[in-house]
């Protein structure tokens, strides 16, 4: 017998799956159907570490209806969003979202699909360049500093002083031998090393 199975996912965890799953147990009420849940905190920008959808897909069998609000719930990546269209195909799963006109059952649902994987994939790629730009912006009004420094500066000038390399300094304080080379570049402090 054919299940109903929902997905849903917000990217951070100060988001709340609420609303998604409230979504979907009432599309689930209005075919008077029970509907298993899968949900997850994790960035759609890849599959990778994103377990429950991996539990989803394997749990899904032929007939079943995986059903999301929004295709980018499933993937923010046309690569990743292909993938898994093809293991339902395979697996003779369809799949619907309850905010747009997808469903696979049907041709022109399976277009729209399709589309709507183009579109997720670009406002991606858009969100990524206003990031860039962002920092760009902040970095030349002196704003943005990157991130704190993780290097103990003094400890590494010190283990010079001492007379120890680059890899038993690398070792001490837990950090890359390249780290440490690129410190003493910077300070000019690669003599004796």
């Amino acid at each position: 017998m054919s299940q109903l199975l929902g997905y849903a996912r917000v990217s951070t965890t100060d988001q709340g799956l609420d609303i998604q799953e409230a979504a979907l147990r009432a599309y689930a009420d209005g075919l008077k159907q029970p509907i298993k849940l899968f949900s997850e905190k994790k960035s759609g920008t890849t599959t990778k570490g994103r377990d429950e959808l991996a539990r989803l897909l394997d749990y899904a069998r032929d007939g079943d209806t995986i059903v999301c609000t929004r295709i980018d719930r499933l993937a923010r990546s046309l690569m990743d969003l292909e993938v898994i269209a093809n293991t339902l195909r395979y697996k003779g799963i369809h799949l619907k979202a309850t905010e747009q006109s997808v469903d696979t059952s049907t041709p022109e649902g399976m277009a729209f699909f399709q589309m709507l994987g183009v579109f997720a994939q670009f406002e991606t790629a858009i969100r990524r360049e206003r990031q860039l730009e962002g920092i760009a912006a902040a970095k030349a009004d002196g704003r943005y500093k990157g991130r704190t420094a993780t290097i103990d500066a003094e400890r590494i000038k010190q283990l010079v002083a001492e007379g120890k390399g680059a890899t038993e300094i690398a070792k001490q304080l837990k950090i890359g031998r390249a780290s440490v080379y690129r410190y003493l570049k910077e300070t000019d402090g690669v003599a004796g090393i």
